[in-house]
């Protein structure tokens, strides 16, 4: 029979984050899942760990990748449950009984997925995603994988691209959710702790491969017109306007205001 869920988890060298993770899986409430380990070839003792909770698990694996994303992708081939959950050495799920929550809840969309508590150092910091996710909201964040159910044929069809170190996860929600217009659900629960020492915490080298893979999705002029418009969006005003310019009064008014705005800013233009 296939398993509702399949959750992996991808690990180098980093055997104490991995128990962590491991120890937050096996302790479920919830067991009817499988368990997948991929770890690159490991040499601080996960392997030992791994071992240790050998009887868990479907399927591991301790070789040489290419990467994190390549990793996740050798995780995608392997498991066979409806939906899958990526908690990466050193995440954990929030509490034993949270897959006895959530499973029940998975069916019928595409994503679904729930809130995210990032540790740094002592400090826990909820992070809440929105119900409605929209190219204003995905051109400059991403969902958080270890809270997010991912529909596992989705991933087979489309895997992480290995292109990318560390935004391919977000790529992947941009590109399903906007262009491939798939369903998804947010469940207002926090889900995971999300251990911010991960590559993905270099917020610099995540914005140029962000721009990069947009460049790729959207290419020439294409890019610059879809940041003008996710900017837009941002504007406080902009739920506002699209209300008003439903209106036959507001496009009636809109002309003579817009008129004004570009003498006036012509005027400025010529003062400086």
């Amino acid at each position: 029979m296939v398993p509702v869920l399949s959750i992996i988890t991808i690990n180098y060298n980093n055997r104490l984050g991995l128990l962590k993770t491991m120890q937050s899986v096996v302790e479920q409430s919830f067991q009817d899942f499988e368990y997948l380990i991929i770890d690159g070839g490991s040499n601080d003792g996960s392997l030992e760990e791994i071992l240790n909770y050998e009887q868990y698990l479907s399927f591991w694996c301790s070789e040489k990748d290419k990467g994190v994303y390549n990793a996740m992708n050798k995780g995608i081939a392997k498991a066979t449950g409806e939906y899958l959950l990526f908690l990466n050495s050193g995440d954990s799920l929030l509490d034993n009984q949270i897959l006895s929550k959530i499973v029940p809840l998975l069916k019928d969309y595409g994503i679904i997925y729930g809130d995210l508590i990032f540790k740094y150092g002592n400090k826990d910091i909820l992070q809440t995603y929105p119900d409605r996710l929209d190219i204003g909201y995905l051109f400059y964040y991403s969902l958080g994988h270890p809270a997010s159910f991912i529909r596992r044929d989705l991933l087979q069809k489309r895997p992480y691209s290995e292109d990318f170190k560390i935004v391919s996860d977000w790529e992947f929600f941009f590109y399903e959710i906007i262009l491939g217009n798939i369903s998804y659900i947010h469940v207002n629960q926090a889900i995971s702790i999300f251990d911010t020492n991960g590559i993905s915490s270099n917020l610099e080298k995540c914005k140029q491969e962000q721009i990069e893979a947009l460049k790729r999705i959207f290419p020439g002029g294409l890019y610059d017109m879809i940041e003008e418009y996710a900017a837009m969006k941002r504007s406080p005003l902009f739920p506002l306007f699209y209300e008003l310019q439903k209106t036959r009064k507001f496009q009636l008014r809109i002309k003579p205001l817009l008129s004004f705005l570009i003498k006036l800013n012509n005027f400025i233009g010529r003062k400086r």
